[in-house]
């Protein structure tokens, strides 16, 4: 009987571990050094240098259809593994802050934020089509040109990495895992 009880607690104990080691990960991006890192607290644990932003930069204030990238802190909201872009890690955009900030500031009419305010509060997905934009996310480049992506930030909002990047990044994602954009 002591030896069930003892092996159980074990278990429980290691399972419990190998879950809370995994929920310190999260993403930073540092859009003006053009680098995603991959952290475990503090420290990175894995680095991808030369990624590529939205096109005009990124932006506070990013609104639907400006190509540029949103800071801010968000969740991988979704993921989709075949994608246009290779692979799609969807954040949670736009968030409670971005649409406090765009009310604030009359970019967004009242009625979007009650949409966008109401969907956050029920747990669900934030709308993708308001003047804000969605659909944004960390993604591969697909059948795109690597040069093009070496050399340019190219896309119309989101962070984009190379394919093979993708591929070791997917390890450590999942859904609810927190992605700082700076």
């Amino acid at each position: 009987m002591k030896y069930w009880l003892y092996t159980s607690l074990f278990l429980a104990l290691i399972f419990s571990f190998g879950s809370y080691a995994n929920s310190d990960i999260w993403i930073l991006i540092d859009t003006l050094e053009q680098r995603l890192s991959v952290m475990r607290g503090d420290k990175a644990q894995l680095a991808f240098n030369n990624i590529a932003i939205g096109r005009y930069g990124a932006s506070s204030s990013r609104m639907k259809g400006d190509n540029q990238t949103p800071l801010g802190s968000f969740q991988i909201s979704w993921i989709k593994q075949h994608h246009r872009y290779y692979r799609f890690f969807g954040v949670d955009f736009p968030n409670q802050e971005a649409a406090d900030l765009a009310l604030a500031e009359k970019r967004i009419s009242r009625q979007a934020w009650l949409s966008i305010t109401k969907a956050i509060e029920s747990s669900r997905l934030p709308p993708q089509d308001t003047p804000l934009g969605g659909y944004i996310g960390i993604h591969g480049i697909g059948r795109g040109d690597r040069t093009v992506h070496s050399r340019f930030n190219w896309t119309n909002g989101c962070v984009a990495l190379t394919n093979a990047q993708i591929d070791e990044l997917s390890s450590w994602i999942k859904i609810g895992t927190k992605v700082v954009i700076r």
